[in-house]
């Protein structure tokens, strides 16, 4: 019974991992697309130049 209980609990960690990496996937793609856009879309600076959307 306890081997069974093991590859069970195994099998559940897993597919959590499994599940919460293809999340973190589509997490990251999100926040590439938006820092791409941020060069796109940058406000215009002092000087009619183009500045930095961040801050640092």
């Amino acid at each position: 019974m306890v081997p069974v209980l093991l590859v069970l609990l195994l099998a559940l960690i897993l597919f959590g991992a499994g599940f919460a990496l293809k999340a973190l996937w589509w997490i990251a793609i999100a926040v590439l697309v938006v820092w791409l856009l941020g060069f796109v879309v940058r406000p215009a600076g002092s000087g009619g130049r183009r500045g930095r959307w961040y801050r640092w």
